[in-house]
């Protein structure tokens, strides 16, 4: 398995993280200042009016920039190997940000079928409303974009590892035949994180990040951001100001202190998922671990190529079905129901009876969510300790 050491210079992502870029232009502070200002004083008014025709200042109004926004902004750019980065106050400003700012009406997209659920509500509900067409296909299968493509298509859109299946797509392959079709390649980095995979080494024209998820990891903070070419971010930086989505300075602040931990905890995210899958699959009421990082896992030789780590998500599916789900995730003592993951602390979550709970057992067949499916947000607590709260709470299924 390749290292996590990505090719941007020569220093690795374990130090890039920690050592951001100086937020000060008169001092040299070891952690960046917090600039919670919503506007700035300046001599005269010759200096307003040149600020209000600049992309991204730092000194006008933190809707159009700010000093600890800007140092988020350049971390994560490096962090993902892209020109620039937009941050934004969620993931989902992220995600609409984007696609409002790409696509016009008459435009076509064609996108993974296994998408967080408002990004999939979005793409076929909102965007219909203006006009904005989107075909849904097999995100394993690289052919299927190809397949979809009409003379309107402007845009593949994809999340990989997918959410809560953690299906993989082929991202130097539905890369390259987004560009071979003159279409741009948007993908949701959320649940590999920047750690264990960089889509634009790749070939992909945008990244979008929750930042809430693991960048930040202390389940303390929403915030989301997109990485991409230094063209397409001041057009998007425009459609960001005339939207309002811009993140909060404390907020950005916040993400930065979490960044500075990123490689320590992806990493301990990493061996923890692992060690839980491998432990999951033995216990008889599991019928079914789903995990890149295990040879079972149907795309294993796919995750090895292009991820660097696995992550810390897992899937696994109870031969109980849906009665099994609600049961097990109510009987965790250490593992916490809730939704949302990438913090520090364990997370549990039955999609079937939670976040995709006004589906049919028939809708969720066909979303490739079985009933009895467990989406398993593994923290950096001991290991032993987590499958031990599982197996106890496994062992009540019998």
């Amino acid at each position: 398995m390749p290292d996590a050491k990505h090719d941007h210079g020569s220093r690795s992502i374990a130090t890039r993280t920690v050592h951001h870029p100086v937020a000060s232009p008169t001092s040299y502070p070891v952690a960046t200042p917090l600039y919670q200002t919503s506007t700035f004083r300046v001599a005269d008014a010759a200096t307003i009016a040149r600020y209000a025709e600049q992309t991204q200042p730092q000194a006008y109004y933190t809707r159009w920039g700010n000093p600890t926004i800007e140092v988020l902004e350049k971390v994560l750019a490096d962090l993902e190997g892209g020109q620039k980065c937009l941050a934004l106050a969620s993931g989902m400003a992220a995600v609409t940000t984007t696609l409002l700012g790409l696509l016009r009406p008459g435009d076509h997209v064609v996108a993974g079928s296994s998408l967080y659920t408002a990004t999939t509500e979005f793409l076929s509900s909102d965007l219909a409303e203006l006009g904005i067409s989107v075909d849904f296909v097999d995100p394993t299968d690289p052919e299927a974009f190809a397949r979809a493509v009409r003379k309107n298509t402007r845009m593949f859109y994809v999340e990989t590892p997918t959410n809560p299946t953690l299906q993989l797509t082929d991202l130097a392959a539905v890369c390259r035949i987004a560009d071979e079709t003159g279409n741009l390649a948007v993908v949701d980095n959320t649940f590999a994180s920047p750690y264990n995979q960089t889509p634009l080494a790749l070939g992909a024209d945008v990244v979008i990040h929750s930042v809430t998820k693991y960048l930040s990891g202390h389940t303390d903070v929403i915030g989301g951001c997109l990485v991409t070419d230094a063209e397409t971010a001041e057009q998007l930086w425009h459609q960001r100001t005339m939207l309002g989505g811009c993140i909060d300075p404390f907020a950005a602040w916040l993400v930065l202190r979490g960044v500075k931990t990123l490689a320590v905890r992806m990493q301990r995210h990493n061996d923890n998922a692992l060690a839980v899958a491998e432990a999951l699959r033995s216990h008889p009421a599991v019928s079914r671990v789903l995990y890149p990082g295990l040879a079972s896992h149907p795309q294993y030789e796919l995750a090895q190529r292009q991820m660097s780590g696995f992550g810390g998500m897992i899937a696994f599916e109870l031969a109980g079905g849906r009665a099994a789900g609600v049961k097990l995730v109510e009987s965790t003592r250490l593992v916490v129901l809730a939704v949302s993951l990438g913090g520090v602390e364990t997370l549990i979550e039955h999609p079937a009876s939670m976040s995709h709970a006004p589906l049919s057992d028939e809708q969720l067949r066909r979303a490739g969510i079985p009933p009895g499916l467990i989406r398993l947000s593994v923290g950096i607590e001991d290991p032993d300790d987590l499958i031990a709260d599982l197996w106890q709470a496994l062992d009540r299924l019998s």
